[in-house]
């Protein structure tokens, strides 16, 4: 290296992750916090790609430039892209733009033909050359749906097959026989699930019974831990995963089907170990006691959301035998409402389309909604989640709690900010914010044609949720203790809880839960944000598809998103174009991004206004649907 680099080495040296580009320059986001990342050029790269971990060395007289010394661990060397053969030899294109061309010998290119997508492996890295692999997977022809779904899914390196221990040990424990064992025998009892059409892994089923003027709801939990013992291939597995990850079209189990779908699901009609949590309301919603316990239940209907909304608009048909308690379910949903909007409950309404392929094979975007019976079932869940979150740390006991903090203060700066351009009243002290604060706003916006921006915008200035052996609290839902709990089958956090609740009824020592318990939350947090990723892209590409049968239509929008390049625009049924600065109306732009404004001398676009676009194209390549403006709304 020249003069230009410090001497003193073991100051200016660093480690860290390198960020790569299409360019042939990358960025290295450092393992400590510098308060920025390093920037290096291409002469500098020193043969590292996208993911590595290297030593790099800042160098001397600049801000953020570096150069690389040395790679300590490759990144993924599983490359997903497009198969082309070139002559005598082929090359694999990555999806991922900042990710190496791969060389690929014919020889181990497992007959893919030109235009398919592949999985393939990085197997060398020749200096100054493109490093060498071979093809693991053919996924099939760039372009088609199958292939570019499995192409996202392979990116994020999640697992479709179980190994095989797993699988005998979930074929030996789900053929086990039910018997109650000392465990409180419910199945007698009206309990019944709510979920929607297509769901197959049946977490939770509720009662609920009439104590004089009180409510006694019983929330009933699939006892997962029962089957799935700590430290087995199973629980190994499982908490790899860490959760379940849904896609339009299927969906990739934290547990073998035959306890997602089998034994662990409280399927109508069959005897089921269960954790119950049964807890008294006053007709206020307010809790007055609660009991859990290890439970057999036997759930009396399998029904949907459409069906118990049915019930709750009074339709008497199908169920006659849950008209009553169907109706008592809604009053207490309603009280409980209440009583956590006093409470300061911020009650964000982000649109979440629910996308699904009908029987047809077509793609479905229904607009998006939320129904009474999802509201009941929303609000059952987490006054048990609360429960049960109160009892472990009652007992001194280790938990994964569900942890919300309150958002940064240059967050919430920003945020009030934009509410006050929109002409929005708002209160802001700086540090001493309360979910009350933020339940004020949505309450005086939900009338607004920008109702919807202001609710997503607030989503982005908060904190994401998070899974902590600490309890501190959980800001979006007011609530003071706050853990996860209701679905065992499809989250590891919930199997955790199972088992602490289990180790207080039996008086067991709670050493090894308590040691896992940080790991876990970190790790488990870590699992979610990578299938919350994987689950939009997947949901991005379906409505791109969904949208490319649907060009030169026209549709009412709301601006969504506001950049220097161009606008965003959202429909009902949660579908996003983007508008192209060039597209827009001829006019001198000028970004204000803390404004959210982009704005001219005589046209002005900002987020929430309402515009009519017309479908103009669907651009798999950068996962983007193109809009054009019809005509502006006033």
């Amino acid at each position: 290296m020249d003069n230009r680099y410090i001497k003193n080495k073991k100051d200016k040296k660093f480690t860290g992750t390198v960020q790569g580009s299409d360019k042939g320059y990358a960025f290295i986001v450092p393992d400590y916090d510098y308060g920025h990342d390093f920037f290096v050029p291409r002469h500098s790269v020193n043969g590292a790609y996208h993911g590595d971990k290297v030593l790099a060395a800042h160098v001397y007289g600049t801000k953020d430039e570096a150069y690389i010394v040395k790679i300590l661990e490759r990144g993924s060397q599983l490359i997903i892209g497009t198969f082309e053969r070139e002559k005598s030899r082929a090359l694999v294109y990555p999806d991922n733009p900042r990710e190496p061309q791969v060389f690929i010998p014919l020889a181990a290119s497992l007959g893919a033909r030109n235009g398919e997508k592949v999985v393939c492996k990085i197997t060398t890295y020749p200096k100054n050359k493109a490093p060498g692999g071979e093809v693991l997977e053919v996924l099939g022809e760039s372009g088609e749906l199958e292939a570019e779904e499995l192409s996202i899914i392979r990116s994020y390196s999640l697992e479709e097959e179980f190994p095989e221990p797993a699988l005998v040990e979930a074929r030996k424990v789900a053929a086990e026989k039910v018997v109650l064992n000392g465990r409180e025998d419910f199945r007698n009892k009206l309990i019944i699930t709510i979920d929607g059409e297509d769901t197959r892994d049946i977490d939770d089923g509720v009662s609920l019974e009439r104590k004089g003027k009180n409510f006694v709801l019983g929330v009933h939990i699939a006892d997962v831990s029962h089957y799935v013992k700590s430290g087995t291939a199973l629980d190994n597995d499982a908490y790899g995963r860490g959760t379940s990850v849904y896609f339009p079209d299927r969906v990739l189990p934290m547990l073998p089907k035959e306890l997602s779908n089998g034994a662990c699901s409280l399927n109508e009609g069959e005897d089921r170990y269960a954790l119950s949590c049964i807890m008294t309301f006053t007709p206020d919603g307010e809790r007055l006691d609660y009991k859990i316990c290890k439970s057999v239940i036997n759930s009396r209907h399998r029904t949907t959301y459409a069906e118990i909304t049915a019930v709750c608009e009074g339709d008497k048909e199908k169920y006659p035998d849950l008209v009553e308690v169907v109706g008592d379910m809604k009053a207490l949903c309603i009280a409980m409402e209440r009583r956590r909007e006093r409470l300061g409950n911020v009650n964000i309404d982000v649109k979440e389309a629910h996308i699904y392929v009908n029987d047809n094979g077509e793609i479905v975007i229904p607009p998006a909604e939320r129904s009474i019976s999802q509201r009941i079932i929303e609000q059952f869940m987490i006054s048990a989640n609360e429960a049960v979150a109160e009892f472990l740390q009652s007992k001194g006991a280790p938990c994964l709690y569900r942890i919300h903090e309150q958002p940064a203060p240059e967050k919430a700066s920003t945020f009030f900010a934009f509410l006050r351009d929109l002409g929005v009243k708002v209160r802001y002290a700086g540090d001493d914010l309360a979910p009350a604060d933020f339940q004020r706003i949505l309450k005086s916006v939900e009338d607004k044609p920008f109702s919807s921006v202001v609710n997503k915008v607030m989503l982005r200035s908060m904190q994401k949720a998070r899974y902590c052996e600490e309890n501190k609290g959980h800001f979006g839902l007011a609530s003071e203790c706050y853990c996860h709990f209701t679905s065992p089958i499809r989250r590891y956090p919930d199997l955790f809880v199972h088992r602490a609740i289990k180790a207080v009824l039996s008086g067991e020592k709670f050493a090894k839960l308590e040691s896992f318990a940080r790991a876990a939350g970190v790790d488990c947090s870590a699992r979610e944000r990578v299938a919350d990723e994987c689950e939009r892209k997947v949901d991005d590409l379906y409505k791109l598809y969904f949208m490319a049968e649907r060009l030169g239509e026209e549709y009412d929008a709301v601006i969504s998103g506001v950049t220097a390049f161009g606008i965003f625009a959202e429909l009902d049924n949660t579908v996003e174009g983007f508008i192209p600065l060039e597209d827009l109306p001829n006019d001198s732009y000028a970004y204000y991004e803390e404004k959210f404004t982009l704005a001219g001398s005589q046209y002005s676009f900002k987020l929430g206004g309402k515009v009519r676009i017309k479908v103009a194209d669907c651009d798999l390549g950068r996962m983007r649907v193109i809009f054009k403006l019809a005509f502006l709304r006033q």
